[in-house]
């Protein structure tokens, strides 16, 4: 007879009030370092940092735990900011060339980086296609009420600041070249402003330096040159030195010159002296330069490039050069821009910088300057996780604090080269309170290391890392060995940063990490079927490492392995630091990726699996238990590898065509009753003929193949204490589940705590369960006679968690990629299940058991069990009943490497890589949510003009012209006092630069005679055009916002 379940009327009131204080999904912060930075500001009154990267995205960091997002409307690069200093608020200029000012503003208790306004250079019809406006440089004045823009035409136009509204005193090239010498003319044009300097000691002049290498000091009172400089070299920078008596300009052919500027001598020939580091042959532009005064003694230089173009063009470097002093910082990544922090006291004599802050395409490194040698000082946030690709990762909550100590310990010992100076980005207040408990994160990476992260805060911090590459004999000795001689050499190379992307040996990668936080016991596992084992240890220690082989295809006729080899283990005893020490490595046979590992420190057992089947292993007596080959007899695939390069296209496509003509053929031929597959069309017969009120609709689902590729992958693995041979004895069990939908659980016999050494664990196999469908099994995990999942190793036995009832009948929930089945235990009689796939269409990818505690009381709470689809959404369900609770969009359908990241904490929070840099974190409690509170401290000047900006918006080529944005309007009573910003982020600042959709904006369009016209004009032409233009239409000020 069918059963058919009809839809229930109406939702529980207190139910629903009960889930609200269980349930909240807030995506909180963004950890790591930002994906592919552009641009890089500080105000040094505030103490805080800008980064600006290629999607658009402002990031404000100061002190940790004090940090700021924004998202520009348009997808575009911001290529330069600027703070107004001690004012809370930024300048950013985008790649479209638009002016954009942002403040750090309260609204509704809760503070965000919100866009104020925007400008445009305004431009005619007949010079638009030229780059003549295209704006080069920005120089906003040290008093905050003007902005200076420079432009690739040679002009220079100026801003009312905060209005952004252009003034009538745009400074054009030939009226330059009226003070000019006619021997320098020479009928060249100028070229772009490349660099704007403010005088140190009269705010009303600015130094103007233009492409061809002539610079200019004009005085913005009198608009009138008072000094040229008729440098010959290409310009790049320039800097002031601080008493304003000298400047300092960088050039293309990889020099720096020494300027004086005297009233007396307004026209400069030559500089005071002309240098070339790393002359005599040709060398790469210095792309920027400072000159920082010491009172110690001489001047400090730092400047990027410059490097010989022929041996080390390809280097990213910045030197450092102070008398004798000479250091050459060698970097993996490209140098976007850097800064010092120093003294900007107005009455001191001199700079005295205290750190070097480097923004590279890849990491932050900071320099300390006051300390002999320049040691880099370790950050506290912005850590780079990507410096070798991230493999996997794996939380660890409410970690003890002796383990927590030490952990911290071994990390410290680590860190010889760096300084322990204080962070000298410190601005702002954090607010937010004390961490209730310590998190760890665990990263795997390509190079085969593990990293240790603090994650208990808003700051990711690193901890320790643990290196696995050492037991194993690779080329890394040798390599060493040659960077070292190199280093000898001139220049004098010195290797910063951490970012290292290549790796010696790809089947270095880790796989599985799992950690026990009470005994301290560390299981890694890798790409070419390693397994270590590793114990903590505070003392240094030199021993050889036991080596055990498990053969998992268990002499199986028919497969040969054809790829990667096993990585050769050192012989010998080998020296480890204090930390994490290999004891034990066991190796897979063949050498496959190891897909699930777990481990149970009181039983001294781990278990791993691979593609081929899984193994239990005796970490105490360093043997073997069991080995269990999971193969189907035409799952030749597996045999090949991940790495191997024998895969055969003919073959896969042979598959896939098998597999498309067997699901019609399916539909056609009468298959017998007794088949599974028989039983699956019967019920979705039944399904179709049901009445549209029956709930919920279900889907078909089709029974996959039993040899289906991979179908042997262990894709998870876990022990439990509980009833597997009968209901009245309980006892340790071993489960494992494969890709084709088989579940084995095994009855271990494990020997009291002191017999360990004398008896040996034995493996028994207690039952077989074949999902009807074959789907994947993503995950296994035993319930207790409440329903609750069972404690870890140790809990109990230290008093750590309630005991679980070992009275009550317990039961198995098994989460495959379709659906949630609860089966009693020992009978393994099926409870209650949830059919995901057919109800909503998705597939399962990662599963975790989460306890959510209630924002109303303390001591309520629920366990939960917590999905992440394919698509990109997060169901919550209860357990053991399976009832659905909430329902939440968490990441792209298409971001496939974001949801693959993905790993669930057991408090209800979760992480996923939106960037190979960048950790998303979300919450899905209402209780737990780990997020900025913060305050910044600042002095806004009242302006009138900030009450009342005209929007009038300036035609645009094609006619069309842009809405002004809502926030292009503000309050007066917000433009004076003291801010206090308490973050959580809004909205907008949350929704991540990479986790929104690529637009692909076509600007496609048909080539005129006009068009062709408009870009033969000549730059002067532009820019007498856009001065006359001023002059003549004599528009008012304020109406060319954008």
């Amino acid at each position: 007879m069918m059963k058919f379940r009809f839809r229930r009327q109406g939702n529980d009131p207190q139910r629903e009030k009960i889930k609200q204080d269980l349930f909240a999904f807030n995506k909180t912060v963004e950890h790591g370092f930002p994906n592919q930075p552009s641009a890089l500001a500080y105000d040094p009154k505030l103490q805080l940092m800008a980064i600006g990267t290629k999607s658009g995205a402002i990031k404000v960091y100061g002190s940790p735990g004090v940090e700021f997002t924004g998202l520009h409307k348009d997808t575009a690069t911001v290529t330069q900011m600027h703070f107004l200093h001690g004012q809370g608020r930024i300048l950013s200029l985008l790649d479209d060339n638009t002016l954009h000012l942002w403040e750090i503003g309260q609204r509704e208790q809760c503070s965000s980086l919100e866009e104020v306004c925007s400008f445009t250079i305004p431009c005619r019809t007949v010079i638009e296609s030229t780059s003549a406006t295209r704006v080069t440089v920005l120089l906003p004045k040290l008093s905050c009420d003007l902005l200076a823009v420079g432009t690739e035409g040679g002009g220079v136009h100026f801003l009312e600041l905060p209005s952004l509204t252009l003034l009538d005193k745009s400074l054009f090239q030939d009226e330059i070249m009226q003070s000019v010498p006619d021997e320098y003319k020479c009928g060249k044009s100028l070229g772009p402003v490349e660099s704007l300097q403010e005088h140190p000691q009269h705010p009303d002049k600015i130094l103007i330096g233009y492409s061809r290498g002539l610079v200019v000091l004009w005085d913005l009172q009198t608009r009138h040159v008072d000094n040229l400089f008729l440098g010959k070299q290409q310009l790049e920078s320039l800097v002031w030195e601080r008493s304003g008596n000298s400047f300092v300009s960088s050039h293309s052919d990889g020099g720096y010159m020494v300027w004086s500027v005297s009233s007396s001598t307004p026209c400069t020939n030559e500089p005071v002296s002309s240098t070339i580091t790393y002359g005599p042959f040709p060398c790469k532009a210095v792309n920027k330069i400072l000159w920082r005064t010491a009172e110690s003694g001489a001047p400090l230089v730092l400047f990027s490039g410059g490097m010989p173009r022929a041996s080390y063009g390809d280097r990213h470097c910045l030197t450092i050069l102070q008398d004798s002093q000479h250091v050459t910082l060698d970097f993996t990544s490209r140098v976007i821009d850097f800064f010092t922090v120093h003294c900007t006291d107005a009455h001191s004599e001199f700079d005295d910088p205290s750190a070097l802050v480097v923004l590279l395409e890849e990491e932050l490194v900071v320099i300390d300057l006051q300390t002999a040698g320049w040691p880099t000082i370790p950050a506290p946030y912005l850590a780079p996780l990507h410096s070798s690709a991230i493999t996997c990762s794996y939380h660890i909550s409410n970690v003890p604090t002796k383990l927590w100590e030490r952990v911290v310990g071994a990390g410290q010992q680590q860190g010889s080269l760096q300084t322990h100076t204080n962070w000298p980005i410190c601005g702002g207040k954090n607010l937010a309170p004390d961490p209730k408990q310590q998190e760890l994160m665990l990263t795997g990476h390509e190079d085969g290391t593990v990293r240790f992260w603090d994650a208990s805060g808003v700051s990711l911090r690193p901890l320790y890392k643990l290196s696995t590459a050492n037991i194993f004999q690779t080329d890394c000795d040798h390599n060493d060995s040659l960077t070292q001689a190199g280093e000898e050499e001139w220049p004098p190379f010195r290797k910063v940063g951490c970012f290292d992307p290549y790796s010696d040996d790809p089947r270095l990668g880790i796989q599985k990490i799992c950690l026990c936080k009470y005994s301290g016991k560390l299981v890694v596992a890798g790409t070419a079927g390693q397994v270590i084992v590793l114990y903590l240890s505070d003392e240094k220690s030199d021993h050889m490492i036991d080596v055990a082989t498990v053969d998992l295809l268990q002499d199986r006729e028919g497969f040969t392995w054809k790829g990667h080899d096993r990585l050769p283990p050192k012989s010998g005893s080998v020296v480890f630091a204090p930390g994490f020490q290999p004891v034990v490595l066991v190796q897979c046979m063949p050498p496959a990726a190891v897909t699930a590992v777990t481990l149970h420190a009181e039983w001294n057992l781990i278990a791993f699996g691979t593609s081929h089947g899984f193994g239990l292993f005796d970490y105490h007596r360093r043997s073997p238990v069991l080995a269990r080959c999971t193969l189907h007899p035409n799952d030749s695939l597996a045999m090949e590898g991940p790495l191997s390069r024998v895969k055969s296209l003919k073959k896969s496509l042979r598959q896939s065509f098998r597999r498309i003509r067997k699901s019609r053929v399916s539909g056609k031929k009468r298959v017998l009753v007794s088949s599974p597959s028989s039983k699956v069309q019967e019920a979705n017969a039944h399904l179709a003929e049901q009445d549209a009120e029956v709930t919920p609709v279900q889907r078909r689902i089709e029974p996959r193949s039993a040899d289906d590729s991979l179908s042997g992958v262990v894709r998870c693995l876990c022990f439990a204490d509980t009833f597997l041979r009968d209901g009245t004895h309980h006892g340790p069990t071993m489960w494992a589940g494969t890709n084709s939908g088989s579940v084995y659980a095994y009855a271990l016999d494990v020997p009291l705590q002191e017999k360990f050494s004398e008896q040996s664990v034995e493996a028994l196999l207690g039952k077989e369960i074949q999902l009807m469908h074959r789907a994947p099994v993503v995950s296994i995990a035993v319930l207790d006679g409440r329903g609750n999942p069972l404690p870890e190793p140790y809990e109990v036995s230290r008093d750590l968690a309630k005991a679980p009832d070992m009275q009550g009948s317990h039961s198995v929930l098994i989460a495959s990629e379709e659906q949630f089945k609860v089966f009693m235990l020992p009978k393994v009689s099926a409870k209650t299940k949830f059919k995901l796939t057919a109800h909503e269409g998705c597939r399962v990818r990662k599963v975790a058991l989460v306890n959510f505690s209630s924002v109303a009381s303390e001591d309520y709470s629920e366990n939960g069990l917590v999905c992440l689809t394919n698509l990109g959404d997060i169901h919550v369900f209860s357990i053991p009943a399976l009832r659905p609770q909430v329902r939440h969009d968490c990441i792209r359908k298409e971001d496939i490497s974001g949801i693959a990241s993905c790993v669930f904490t057991k408090t209800g929070q979760g992480f996923y890589l939106i960037s190979p840099s960048e950790y998303e974190r979300f919450s899905l409690s209402a209780r737990v949510i780990t997020e900025p509170l913060c305050q910044v401290e600042f002095d806004r000047p009242h302006d009138s003009s900030e009450t009342s900006f005209c929007t009038t918006v300036p035609p645009q080529a094609n006619g069309a012209h842009k809405t002004p944005s809502s926030g292009e309007s503000r309050s007066a009573g917000e433009a004076e006092g003291v801010f206090d910003e308490v973050s959580p982020l809004s909205s907008s600042a949350l929704d991540s630069p990479n986790s929104s959709a690529d637009l692909t904006l076509d600007t496609t369009g048909e080539l005129t005679v006009e068009d062709v016209k408009d870009f033969l004009v000549t730059v002067d032409e532009a820019e007498n055009n856009l001065r006359n233009m001023t002059e003549e239409d004599g528009r008012p000020s304020g109406i060319l916002i954008n």
